[in-house]
């Protein structure tokens, strides 16, 4: 159950977002070394394309340590190798990317996708690239990024790519408060297709669902999130900290035509959550 909470980290401490680690409200010094640390709870889609949910708990961690940032991103972790400065203008950002897929990997509450049986996790390897403007709209704080991620399945669970351009959104209302909103979207080689969606007639008989073949590649789903961090002691950049957040996706396409979604799931699919955090 831990080790599956991983798919809700991003959500349940919301405030941890690497434009927060760039960005500064008047008086609150972002020039030096921090860690952020995490734990909630978040209700998350029992499997991609499920129409149930559950609680599970949740963690993450990002900071910042000689102008080198870090962050996790789900089940991922980014490391952003070009060193920035804090306050307003344009900063480019990329990457490695280091982490797991656990998808179908642990006992689905529907009997039918049970009963195509697990699939391995995945682990995943890649880099990003991205650019960020600090100073956009309502301050010399606010801050718009857009970013690129490419990970590849490295062990063979579903042997194929994943690629997620990603937009970004982080507004501090004070030195405790900050409200941000996100959009991404997941284009998919033909093994992710093939692996978390196509049914085999092996499946079919052991199932009940009916056949179903993804022999290309495509975009999996866009999601949308909004979500607030409040300092209880300190700033944003010290002390403990709440968040919350709520994210929805929708599933595309021939991953919503799936019998795993469009029979016994839901091509909407929502996860919130909540959380503490501590930044030191």
């Amino acid at each position: 159950m831990f080790i599956r909470s991983f798919i809700a980290a991003s959500v349940a401490v919301v405030a941890a977002q690497p434009a927060l680690a760039q960005t500064s409200t008047s008086g609150v010094d972002t020039s030096g070394d921090r860690v952020m640390i995490g734990v909630g709870a978040a209700n998350v889609p029992d499997y991609e394309g499920a129409d149930t949910n559950q609680w599970t708990p949740a963690a993450l961690v990002n900071g910042r340590v000689s102008g080198i940032d870090f962050w996790t991103r789900g089940t991922q972790l980014y490391v952003d190798v070009i060193p920035d400065q804090s306050g307003p203008g344009t900063k480019f950002s990329a990457g490695p990317i280091a982490g797991v897929r656990l998808n179908r990997t642990n006992k689905v509450d529907n009997l039918q996708v049970r009963a195509l049986g697990k699939v391995d996790t995945a682990y995943e390897l890649g880099g990003f690239v991205g650019i960020s403007r600090t100073g956009v709209i309502t301050s010399d704080y606010d801050t718009l990024s857009a970013r690129v991620a490419v990970v590849a399945d490295v062990a063979g669970a579903y042997d194929s790519y994943v690629i997620t351009p990603q937009i970004s959104y982080l507004t501090p209302l004070s030195r405790t408060t900050a409200v941000g909103l996100s959009a991404s979207a997941d284009y998919v080689g033909k093994g992710y297709g093939r692996t978390y969606f196509s049914v085999t007639p092996q499946g079919s008989v052991a199932s009940g669902l009916r056949t179903y073949d993804i022999s290309d590649s495509g975009f999996k789903n866009v999601s949308f999130g909004i979500y607030g961090t409040q300092s209880i002691t300190g700033d944003l950049l010290h002390g403990l900290g709440v968040g919350g957040g709520v994210f929805y996706s929708r599933m595309l396409g021939k991953y919503k035509d799936s019998p795993l979604v469009s029979d016994v799931g839901s091509a909407d699919q929502w996860t919130v959550g909540a959380g503490l955090t501590y930044t030191f």
